[in-house]
């Protein structure tokens, strides 16, 4: 019993001892938003307010609402020329192009081979990643040919979050942190101790744990804490070593200083 508890003990040392990572503060974005979805390489801010999707640029603002379709349950704009609207009630996305407009809707009610869909994230072409919770499996979903290019080996633990690139894909579960490459052949697992949350950035990860902050680089199994003031953590966002957090109507934002 001695050896495991130094065992754990040891571990948890190896997995959140390390330094932290500074960062420091450069400035607050004033602005209103149900949810904060992303940010792109032109500062266009992504974020839904009263079931609208909106896409907020430097001279316009374009907008996204589907009332037949219910609430929005999560949007993903890693591609901003094929943005994924997900409505959970319904079990559809629908996909948009960079003027808000449809492109395509898939509902999955009326697809041969029924899929419970609860998690969507974009992938390359035109697929992208969805989990399965009747199967309990993650699928990579041509959605031109409503046909499965990759599937993983079932993951039964409950489903937290699920964000990817074109090459990778992350699921966090209430047991593991599970990464998928473009095969649906698993690259790593690592056990959850307590995030609720994710974002990716180059392949880097920040998970959020409590009111607290995580950097896992690509490559290491190493969660380092991010050193950020004392803000609640409502939300977040990561872009080129940015960290947006959406508190009281401001969205702030930390330059880190990785060493």
């Amino acid at each position: 019993m001695k050896n495991t508890n130094y065992f754990l003990l040891l571990f948890s040392f190896f997995m959140f001892g390390q330094e932290p990572i500074d960062s420091e503060y450069i400035g607050k974005i004033a602005f209103k938003a149900d949810s904060i979805i992303g940010m792109d390489s032109f500062k266009t801010l992504f974020y839904t307010k009263n079931n609208t999707f909106i896409a907020k640029k430097e001279k316009e603002k374009l907008k996204y609402s589907n009332i037949q379709l219910g609430g929005i349950t999560s949007v993903n704009t890693f591609n901003p020329l094929k943005i994924n609207v997900f409505y959970k009630a319904f079990n559809t996305v629908v996909i948009l192009d960079n003027r808000l407009a449809e492109i395509y809707k898939i509902d999955f009610n009326a697809i041969n081979s029924y899929r419970n869909v609860t998690h969507i994230s974009t992938g390359s072409d035109n697929t992208f990643w969805l989990y399965n919770q009747d199967d309990q499996v993650l699928e990579l979903f041509d959605y031109k040919t409503n046909k499965t290019r990759a599937k993983t080996l079932p993951v039964k633990s409950k489903v937290l979050d699920l964000k990817s690139n074109y090459n990778t894909c992350w699921l966090l579960t209430k047991d593991y942190l599970y990464a998928y490459n473009y095969f649906g052949s698993l690259l790593f697992k690592i056990e959850n101790t307590g995030f609720t949350s994710l974002r990716e950035s180059n392949d880097n990860l920040v998970l959020k744990k409590e009111n607290k902050l995580f950097y896992l680089s690509k490559g290491t199994d190493v969660f380092n804490p991010i050193s950020i003031q004392n803000l609640l953590i409502n939300q977040f966002l990561v872009v080129n070593e940015i960290v947006y957090i959406y508190r009281d109507e401001f969205l702030h934002r930390y330059q880190l200083k990785k060493k």
